[in-house]
């Protein structure tokens, strides 16, 4: 299993089999990885770097470094808005969700290894991804109300869209804790797997989204977002369908049921 290690700032990128997968891991150990502005900007950069290389990745997937996941908002950044207007702290906060939200922009499925505690704003961004697994024993919550605001970082649409509202009404009026075997109870997860397990078993699935048809999978994500409109559905649908039987990997796919093989896909 190939790796490649970069460093930006708070955001670690480790790449494996020859590219195939990145893990971003939020690196900010000073405070438990408290989502800061210069984590966001190192994090928009690292996905759309990942989203312009040749070859792109086909997964990626995001975690923790320091044994933990995210605390959420820093307490720093957040104290700083007492001192500034609302309208600057409005247009400050629209464009800072929107550095880590980038993850539902990005033409590859990305997956959160939440190896620990989501509180708040990292909980969000565990929701944006496209496959999420918790730990058992992890702590989650939407605490917003509890610290005197408003739901932010997209929670009160990612809550509602994942879980559906009528979860999404409780853990966001009460702002209580729960477990990470509640959370799959609930479905805000895919799955829980042990704090020592739960980023092995993360690329695990990777790995299966990395043997699929490139093309077919960067449509399949475009497409589960568009709404719940049937019509408009099955037009998206048979545009994507019509342009992968026209590449190499749909031949491929062909060509290797018909030989009772692996299929191996070159995204062409």
């Amino acid at each position: 299993m190939a790796m490649i290690d970069h460093m930006s700032d708070s955001i670690s990128l480790e790449q494996l089999y020859d590219g195939q997968i990145a893990i971003l891991y939020l690196n900010n150990p000073e405070s438990k990885n408290s989502m800061t502005l210069d984590m966001g900007l190192s994090f928009h950069r690292e996905l759309h770097r990942l989203a312009s290389a040749d070859p792109m990745p086909r997964a990626v997937i995001i975690t923790g470094k320091n044994g933990l996941f995210s605390s959420g908002g820093d307490l720093g950044l957040l104290r700083s808005f007492m001192e500034k207007s609302q309208k600057d702290n409005e247009e400050f906060m629209e464009s800072f969700y929107r550095l880590f939200l980038e993850v539902r922009n990005m033409p590859f499925p990305v997956l959160a290894a939440v190896n620990g505690h989501a509180i708040g704003a990292s909980l969000a961004l565990a929701l944006a991804c496209d496959l999420r697994y918790f730990v058992p024993d992890g702590k989650y919550a939407f605490n917003f109300v509890r610290i005197g605001i408003h739901p932010g970082m997209g929670s009160s649409f990612l809550a509602r869209s994942v879980a559906g509202l009528h979860q999404a009404q409780e853990l966001l009026f009460t702002g209580r804790q729960i477990s990470g075997q509640e959370a799959l109870q609930r479905g805000l997860c895919h799955g829980i797997y042990d704090k020592e397990d739960v980023l092995e078993k993360t690329i695990e699935v990777a790995r299966e989204i990395a043997t699929a048809a490139p093309r077919a999978v960067r449509a399949l994500k475009q497409g589960l977002y568009r709404g719940t409109d049937l019509e408009a559905t099955l037009k998206y649908e048979a545009a994507s369908q019509a342009e992968n039987y026209l590449t190499e990997d749909f031949r491929e796919a062909m060509d290797a049921i018909q030989e009772k093989r692996k299929p191996e896909y070159r995204d062409r």
